[in-house]
């Protein structure tokens, strides 16, 4: 009888529809019903010497090495040979050994990411992810990015449009120029206690490494073309994020 009713349950949970709001990275589930949603804006401005460190990104990007911050990265080595990349972030200073969707053993607590966006003269506990796209001059897709709370198993941001991604097409093609900012990150209620990671995944890399870099705001950027209406927008989620992180905090 217990072989037949644990034979049913497994039958049922099989059947059952997969959570739409649970991801797999790194060989684990991760539930994203509480994250916050990043929106994808313009560039930054600036070269990629003025928006260090990355925190992913290519062998070949100038000024990575990220010493003077002593900020750790995945440097995935990418020379066009990789169509499909998916990678997360590393404590360890220019990590060139992380294999795809695997989680690093070293990762940045809240404290260094705080320290971080203080060395870089941030006014606030406010930051953007810019992304550096390299491209045959056809779209490469972003299918997500995550900033994961490894100590919690929580993602606490999060893009991921659904099936077919978001293409991105170079505007300023060639490495040293930020083509796009991924806006809505904030340390703001966090536990700086907590080890976090990034993770970033693009398919269809046609040229070049992409690169993604941690850039200080001292105010939410709007979504592309949404005016006044996106800056309320975003001033609202950011309201509403810091209120969610504080509940965290205590975690």
């Amino acid at each position: 009888m217990k072989s037949l009713l644990a034979a049913t349950a497994l039958l049922l949970a099989l059947a059952a529809p997969a959570r739409a709001d649970i991801v797999p990275l790194g060989g684990q589930s991760w539930d994203t019903s509480g994250a916050t949603l990043l929106t994808l804006g313009g560039s930054p401005g600036g070269g990629q010497t003025t928006n260090v460190p990355c925190i992913i990104c290519g062998a070949n990007q100038p000024n990575q090495t990220n010493v003077a911050a002593g900020f750790g990265y995945t440097d995935f080595g990418n020379t066009g040979n990789q169509t499909d990349i998916a990678y997360f972030s590393s404590g360890v200073l220019r990590d060139t050994v992380l294999g795809q969707d695997t989680i690093s053993g070293t990762n940045y607590t809240g404290q260094q990411i705080s320290n971080l966006l203080n060395f870089l003269g941030s006014p606030t506990p406010n930051f953007s992810i810019g992304i550096d796209v390299n491209d045959t001059n056809k779209p490469q897709t972003l299918e997500s990015f995550f900033f994961l709370d490894l100590t919690a198993h929580s993602v606490i941001a999060a893009y991921s449009p659904g099936p077919g991604g978001t293409d991105l097409l170079a505007p300023d093609n060639g490495t040293g120029h930020p083509d796009y900012t991924l806006n809505g990150l904030s340390l703001a209620g966090l536990n700086l206690s907590h080890e976090y990671a990034f993770f970033a995944r693009i398919s269809g890399a046609n040229d070049g490494p992409d690169s993604f870099f941690i850039v200080p705001v001292a105010v939410p950027f709007p979504v592309l073309g949404a005016g006044l209406p996106g800056v309320l927008a975003g001033a609202l989620a950011l309201w509403g994020f810091a209120r969610r992180r504080r509940r965290l905090a205590a975690a």
